[in-house]
Parts: structure tokens; sequence; C-alpha cells
């Protein structure tokens, strides 16, 4: 059995969720800003969801495909898709685009990579806004998991809500979505990094075992 630990469906894995986003109304005022940064879907869900329309005219600079898809999808002005598709690289691949220009990030409650002080650090004046926060989800019901089951994690945060819901056994496998999650496993938990950041990838790769 194969799980994804979120809402996401992707055929041949079945989902587990373990959180829970909320989105964020904060009082933004887009028009002093020269260019957008999303690394998560998760916040322009947010912005589509609680805020108006402004935000569209700004360009906007996206992590990874999945991420522009969705800039496009909501009538965003995607200027730039990632390629590497890791916070820390991200930032460096910006650093010559956002030259000399105002930037706000939006992200969530957590982050992992050093984005925001590695712009502000090379030229451009970066601000950042929580719009959306991620909390575990708790189960009361906790399904059964069989052994020899595989897990796809794709943030810290499932890594850290997964384990506050169930115990890992030693016949279970797992598989990151990127270098930087795979930080975050316990030394005891053995795992594969998937060979590029998509949920789609992470299936495929455990379709290998």
């Amino acid at each position: 059995m194969i799980y994804i630990l979120s809402d996401k469906k992707v055929n041949g894995a079945t989902n587990l969720p373990t959180l829970q986003i909320n989105f964020i109304k904060q009082n933004i005022n887009f028009s002093f800003y020269d260019a957008l940064i999303f690394t998560s879907k998760n916040a322009l869900y947010a912005l589509n969801d609680l805020y108006d329309d402004s935000w569209k005219t700004i360009p906007a600079y996206a992590i990874a495909p999945k991420t522009a898809s969705i800039v496009e999808d909501f009538g965003g002005d995607l200027k730039f898709t990632g390629v590497t598709n890791h916070g820390d690289l991200f930032a460096k691949e910006l650093i010559p685009l956002l030259q000399d220009k105002k930037v706000l990030y939006l992200r969530g409650s957590k982050v992992v990579s050093s984005l925001v002080e590695t712009l502000n650090n090379n030229g451009i004046v970066c601000d950042e806004t929580i719009v959306y926060e991620s909390t575990c989800k708790l189960y009361k019901n906790k399904p059964l998991l069989k052994k020899y089951s595989i897990f796809i994690f794709s943030s810290p945060s499932t890594i850290e809500c997964f384990l506050k819901n169930f115990k890992w056994d030693d016949s279970f496998k797992a598989i990151s979505i990127g270098k930087t999650t795979a930080k975050y496993f316990p030394k005891y938990i053995k795992y594969v990094i998937s060979d590029t950041t998509s949920l789609e990838s992470c299936v495929k790769k455990a379709l290998e075992f």
C-alpha cells in the first residue's frame, strides 16, 4: 500500500492526510511590491480564498511547475518558474531576476529555507507575510496501517504529524519529496528521495520497490 500524507490525489496511492491548513487574512497592500514569490500552492489558495484580485497584477515567481500552474489557473501574472525546486537554490535563481526590486514572499507559518535572508543579502528588498498555517490532524479512530506500506512525506510537517498519530514499523518504507524534507527524518527511519519534487514522482519511485 502506498500512502500520500495529504489530500492530493495521485493514481496508485491512497490518501492519509496528516495536516490541516488554515488560511490567514493579513492587511497587505500589494501595490507596494514589484514581485510576489510563491513556494507553496497553499499560499495561492489562501490569496484566492481571502483576498481581492489586486495580487494578480503583480509579477509572480513560482518555485516549481505545479505552483506556477496554479498562479496561471487563478489568473496571476506568472513571470518565472524555478528549475531547482528547492527553496535555497530557488533563492539563488531569483537573485539576478529581482535586483533592486521590492518583493513579497507569501508563505506558511513554518519555513525551512533561508530564501528571505538570501535575497535581502543580495540587493533585493524582500518582505515576508504568513498567509496560512499548518497544524497536525489528529486521528481519533486511527486506520490500521498494513506492514510493508510505503509512505510519501512532502514536508517536514508531514513527518512530525505522522509520528504524532502512528508508530513507525520496521517494515515500512519512506519516500521524501526532496532533500530539505529528508533532513527531518529521525535516525531510525530509512528513506529514499524522489527524483523530482512532485508527488507524482514520489509515487513513481514507490512503485519501483
